[in-house]
């Protein structure tokens, strides 16, 4: 039998975020979602995913629901949300982070939380910015999600390898124009370029980077280069065919990928 979803809502600086959550079996997996994204990003992965799998999900500061809380909305701050988002569920976590949310999820297992059990890193900016990340490309960046014109030129572009159901295509639209504006800009102009290499070689825990092999946003050589080498025991597995936005584009086999048994920390 299924558990239903319910609401818990956590204290965090500024007022509370919203968690959707689903008891089952084994550790939750706390799922942290992109610069773009909101916790329905997840949506279609969930739908694959083992009705017995306990989750849970809240969208970042700044994004959907959590839109009205106020800032900081840097990396530490997020961070620092994600900390005590886990102990509030009380109980045994794998972090599953994606892109942005992977950079945050880092720096939440250099802590060394007493409740995380794994760290899964889903398209993940990497902790040691590439050169490709220049002040010209952030101030360029900043501007993708002006409009819905500009949401969807990046979704063509870069963002995915494959086509999006068309209205898996309009909620991530909706997603990336919902942020409050000082939240839309602080990944792009700070956070990206952020050097957070002395918090990944703290991270003990196991760690699984999934990549997609067609990712022109953090494409799978960059991960080898630049996030490998600085967290201890993590391991890179590749998704032919798919972009950016893998848990969009290929929702059950991010989903298989989810419950292989090395995932729940022992890769």
């Amino acid at each position: 039998m299924t558990s239903a979803f319910r609401e818990l809502h956590v204290p965090v600086a500024g007022g509370s975020l919203t968690v959707q959550r689903r008891s089952g079996r084994g550790p939750t997996l706390l799922l942290l979602h992109y610069w773009g994204g909101s916790r329905r990003t997840w949506d279609p992965m969930l739908a694959h995913l083992d009705p017995q799998t306990p989750v849970a999900s809240y969208d970042h500061r700044g994004w959907g629901r959590s839109n009205t809380l106020t800032g900081p909305f840097d990396l530490e701050q997020l961070a620092a949300d994600a900390t005590a988002v886990i102990t509030a569920l009380q109980t045994d976590v794998i972090l599953v982070g994606h892109s942005m949310g992977g950079k945050v999820a880092q720096l939440v297992a250099a802590g060394s939380p007493s409740a995380l059990t794994g760290l899964i890193l889903i398209a993940p900016a990497p902790p040691d910015p590439p050169t490709t990340v220049t002040r010209e490309f952030q101030h360029e960046l900043a501007h993708a999600y002006d409009s819905r014109e500009t949401v969807a030129a990046a979704l063509d572009h870069v963002l995915t390898a494959t086509a999006l159901p068309t209205s898996v295509r309009s909620a991530v639209i909706e997603d990336s124009l919902s942020a409050a504006a000082a939240a839309r800009t602080e990944w792009p102009l700070r956070g990206i370029a952020e050097n957070i290499t002395q918090a990944a070689e703290r991270i003990s825990a196991a760690t699984t980077v999934i990549a997609g092999g067609r990712d022109l946003v953090e494409p799978v050589e960059v991960l080898r280069r630049h996030l490998l080498p600085f967290i201890p025991h993590a391991h890179l597995r590749v998704l032919d065919a798919v972009g950016h936005l893998i848990p969009l584009e290929a929702p059950m086999a991010l989903a298989q990928q989810l419950t292989r048994n090395e995932n729940r920390g022992n890769p």
